[in-house]
């Protein structure tokens, strides 16, 4: 799994012109499943999510988790994220995992992460959407399961 993080002062995703998700202060979180993503790998990179340590402190200083500032957030799913690039000019989505995998595997973090956090908002599983968001730094982190032991 990856998950793109960026800090948000403000973000709200539409679809059809509706806005199906909005958070204050918070992340907003672009995920993508890839081919071999189970439970596990999902319970690993939450828990790196929810005690990852990027919202300023009082001194300025990156020391601070999304539980510490009573952060929210909107988590949207993103394929894309698995785009193979390396050969030709059209993307590759081989290492994507089936829709039917992604969405089950998308909706249990969801729902761990709901666990944990009071606002969790999100956008259409497969829906094309926009996304608008007030970048905060910009600061931008992104994790892949795969770099987590």
């Amino acid at each position: 799994m990856r998950f793109v993080i960026q800090i948000a002062e403000n973000a709200k995703v539409e679809v059809e012109g509706k806005t199906v998700g909005a958070i204050d202060h918070g992340y907003v979180i672009l995920a993508g499943v890839g081919e071999g993503d189970d439970r596990e790998t999902a319970d690993k990179l939450i828990r790196k999510l929810l005690n990852l340590r990027i919202f300023k402190d009082e001194n300025g200083k990156t020391n601070l988790s999304i539980r510490d500032v009573d952060g929210q957030i909107l988590i949207i799913s993103q394929f894309t994220l698995y785009a193979n690039c390396r050969h030709g000019n059209r993307p590759s989505f081989t290492d994507c995992a089936a829709p039917d995998v992604a969405k089950e595997l998308f909706d249990y973090t969801v729902e761990k992460i709901r666990e944990e956090i009071k606002t969790v908002e999100t956008g259409v599983f497969g829906a094309h959407m926009k996304v608008t968001l007030t970048n905060e730094g910009p600061f931008t982190v992104i994790l892949d399961s795969a770099d987590l032991k």
